[in-house]
C-alpha cells in the first residue's frame, strides 16, 4: 500500500466483516470489533490511505451464509470503488473467512462485465499465521510468483501501521510479531536479491 501511495496511486482498504448487519454476532462481543476497527482507522490513516470501508459479514460464520449473499456483499463492496488492481488473500489460506472472500471476489472480477472487465491484476497475498497453517502437500501451498519491492522506508511505513493494532499483535517469535513480518520481507526480498519484498500469487492480469 505504501509503495502504491508513493507512486500516485489510489488505496482503497475494504474490510469485509464484522459483528453482522444486525450488530449482534452469535458469540463475538462487539468490543472486539469496536476495537480491531478503531485500530484500523490508525492504521491506515498513519499510511495515508484513500478510503477505508468495513463490511457487515459476520466475522467467522459468513463462510456458512447462503453464497449468493455473500457474493453481493462483496460485490458491492468492489463496486464502489472499481479498481483496475485488486488484492485477495490467497485461496489455501486456513481461515475459511478469507477462503470465502477470494471466491466471492473471483466472481466479481469476471469478464462478463464491465467491473470484472476493469480489474485488470488480481494478486493473492500471504498473512502470517493463516496462510501457511494449511494441509501441507494435501493443498497448493503459497509460493509467490509475483515479488513487489519494499524501500526501508516504505517497510518502516508497514511496520508502523501494524503496530496500530495492539490487539492483534503478539511478541516475537509468534508470525504476528512486527519482527517475524520483517523477517519475512527481508526474506521474500533476498529471493530475488531486495532488501525486501512482498510475495504474490498472480492471479489474473490482462493488458
Amino acid at each position: 500500500m505504501s509503495r502504491h501511495l508513493d507512486a500516485g496511486d489510489e488505496v482503497h482498504v475494504a474490510i469485509v466483516s464484522g459483528p453482522g448487519a444486525d450488530g449482534c454476532h452469535p458469540f463475538m462481543d462487539s468490543s472486539v470489533f469496536e476495537t480491531v476497527r478503531g485500530e484500523a482507522r490508525l492504521a491506515m490513516g498513519s499510511l495515508g490511505v484513500n478510503s477505508l470501508q468495513f463490511g457487515d459479514l459476520p466475522a467467522v460464520t459468513y463462510p456458512q451464509e447462503p453464497a449468493w449473499q455473500v457474493n453481493k456483499h462483496i460485490h458491492q463492496l468492489i463496486e464502489r470503488v472499481r479498481p483496475d488492481v485488486l488484492y485477495v488473500p490467497f485461496p489455501y489460506d486456513l481461515h475459511n473467512d478469507h477462503r470465502a472472500l477470494f471466491h466471492a471476489a473471483s466472481v466479481v472480477w469476471r469478464p462478463s462485465s464491465e467491473l470484472g472487465r476493469g480489474i485488470k491484476r488480481v494478486l493473492a497475498y500471504e498473512v502470517q499465521s493463516e496462510t501457511h497453517w494449511n494441509a501441507p502437500y494435501l493443498e497448493p501451498g503459497f509460493t509467490p510468483n509475483i515479488w513487489i519491492e519494499l524501500t526501508d522506508e516504505q517497510l518502516h511505513a508497514k511496520l508502523t501501521a501494524l503496530s496500530h493494532y495492539e490487539s492483534q499483535m503478539r511478541p516475537f517469535p509468534d508470525a504476528r510479531s512486527l519482527e517475524a513480518i520483517e523477517h519475512l520481507a527481508r526474506w521474500r526480498g533476498s529471493q530475488q536479491g531486495m532488501r525486501a519484498a512482498e510475495g504474490f500469487v498472480l492471479v489474473k492480469e490482462t493488458w
